[in-house]
């Protein structure tokens, strides 16, 4: 089965669980994988996703490619990835579903896992939660039930810690999404807000024994400034730049909450204007039976007054959980700050 690319966000400002934390560097875990966790080769497609970003992407572009592997039992084993390929709007001839075929079609011929699980993506700064993964991953989930998105954080990356999340659609999104009921009536008939439209699944690396004798072998063969780059005290301008992202989504917010305000009001107005026009008519018709004359004829009073159109809430609701992310970032990024500032007064105390 074969899905067109999911759309791709030409900068962050045209652009989105359950109690999981980011792995932090490749993982060396056994060969026990719990149920539910999301199993995946490190030396392979972890690297593959890597070295994709490191060829083709380019500040703020994105990324994107072709998960592969197979379902056990209930856990979904990641073996293989490849990436979608960057073209232009020239290349009219291109097409992206035989290019998927073709290259499904030769892994299989090699004895490789060659079926959908999913796709991954690349983010700056976190910025990956908005409508367009939410239609491709509903596209993928609503297809192969244990499909997932995962998200290769380059920046955070860059800094010493390996950021690398997978997520699903939760099952109360996925019916919302099934009926396009996205009124602020079927939302809150649903209960659902920011914080349940993404499930965070969790995340096991396995390596072979062979990738681990080499991880050994180039840890111990690294200087030992690569050692210490990890100390270093100035934020960059990490910080800053993710401040000045969440100030930009509080503004999208903003805007969206005095659209609905705006929206609230009109209602009002309206049922205002409905109530004065049905007295209204009832005098008259009172005052018609008092002189013996027939009532005025009923009038459907939901054609004279049609309410005005409810502004789309599934976009707030994307921008709510941006921002959370945003916010979720910089705290995590604070702390490790502030871990090493005291961690240098206290060595500075010692001298």
């Amino acid at each position: 089965m074969c899905w067109k690319r999911p759309q791709r966000h030409a900068s962050v400002d045209s652009s989105l669980g359950s109690g999981l934390t980011d792995i932090q560097g490749p993982v060396l875990q056994g060969d026990a994988v719990t149920p539910g966790e999301l199993l995946t080769e490190a030396h392979q497609v972890l690297l593959k996703i890597i070295k994709h970003y490191q060829e083709e992407g380019q500040g703020s572009e994105v990324v994107q490619g072709v998960l592969l592997g197979l379902v056990v039992e209930d856990r979904l084993e990641i073996t293989n990835c490849f990436p979608f390929p960057q073209h232009t709007e020239d290349d009219a001839d291109f097409d992206e579903v035989q290019y998927q075929m073709e290259m499904m079609r030769s892994l299989r011929h090699v004895n490789i896992d060659h079926l959908h699980v999913g796709w991954y993506q690349s983010t700056y700064y976190g910025s990956f939660v908005s409508r367009a993964l939410l239609d491709s991953q509903f596209s993928y989930q609503h297809a192969i039930e244990e499909s997932v998105v995962l998200i290769y954080d380059p920046i955070k990356t860059a800094q010493g810690s390996l950021s690398l999340k997978a997520y699903r659609l939760t099952p109360k999104l996925m019916e919302i999404c099934k009926e396009k009921d996205f009124t602020p009536e079927g939302l809150k008939k649903a209960n659902i807000g920011f914080e349940h439209m993404f499930e965070e699944v969790p995340i096991l690396i396995k390596n072979s024994h062979l990738i681990n004798a080499l991880m050994w072998d180039l840890e111990d063969k690294s200087t030992v400034a690569d050692k210490h780059e990890l100390l270093n005290l100035s934020s960059s301008n990490h910080l800053e730049k993710s401040l000045q992202l969440l100030m930009d989504r509080v503004d999208d917010m903003s805007q969206d909450i005095v659209k609905y305000n705006t929206y609230s009001r009109n209602q009002s107005k309206q049922q205002q204007q409905k109530h004065q026009y049905v007295q209204r008519r009832q005098q008259e018709n009172t005052q018609r039976q008092s002189r013996g004359e027939p009532p005025l004829p009923e009038e459907d009073t939901s054609k004279m007054f049609k309410p005005p159109q409810p502004p789309p809430r599934m976009d707030t609701l994307l921008i709510a959980g941006q921002i959370n992310n945003y916010c979720q970032n910089v705290k995590e990024f604070t702390s490790q700050n502030l871990g090493k500032l005291f961690m240098a007064e206290a060595l500075q105390g010692h001298n």
